[in-house]
């Protein structure tokens, strides 16, 4: 028998993350992490490694760059035995100077005992998920 429930993902991944990415709670967005999770845009591509450096840094100028974020239109798929989840969603970003940004993406978000152990995103449009890529392992 599983650890998590089908609504345990479906929770994570609509409550806890996106929920809280929307209200730019870092720490709480963090909390959804393995310590040594990491998130690939795989239509960058670029990998933000490490819950603490990596994943920080990309959410801070996600957040830094945005002061509206939205993501809503959920559907999922869900392997429970396997502690996956797929969810196709739309976004809406305002920028700093009034700018949208519409995406309509998917992710895959494979888990570690309940938590993000690594994520895949693929966007529909640029690459929001920036930062200095220096500091990212591509």
């Amino acid at each position: 028998m599983a650890a998590f429930s089908r609504q345990h993902y479906i929770d994570l991944v609509e409550k806890h993350y996106f929920g809280n990415v929307d209200k730019k709670n870092m720490q709480s967005v963090l909390n959804c992490f393995q310590t040594d999770g990491s998130l690939t845009v795989q239509t960058a591509p670029i990998t933000h490694q490490g819950r603490d450096v990596g994943v920080r840094a990309m959410f801070q100028t996600l957040f830094d760059s945005y002061q509206v974020i939205w993501h809503g239109n959920f559907e999922h798929t869900v392997d429970v035995e396997n502690e996956c989840i797929a969810t196709r969603f739309d976004v809406r970003l305002v920028d700093q100077r009034g700018s949208e940004v519409e995406l309509h993406n998917c992710n895959f978000w494979y888990c570690r005992d309940g938590k993000f152990q690594r994520v895949y995103v693929f966007m529909s449009g640029e690459n929001v998920l920036r930062w200095v890529v220096s500091l990212a392992v591509v």
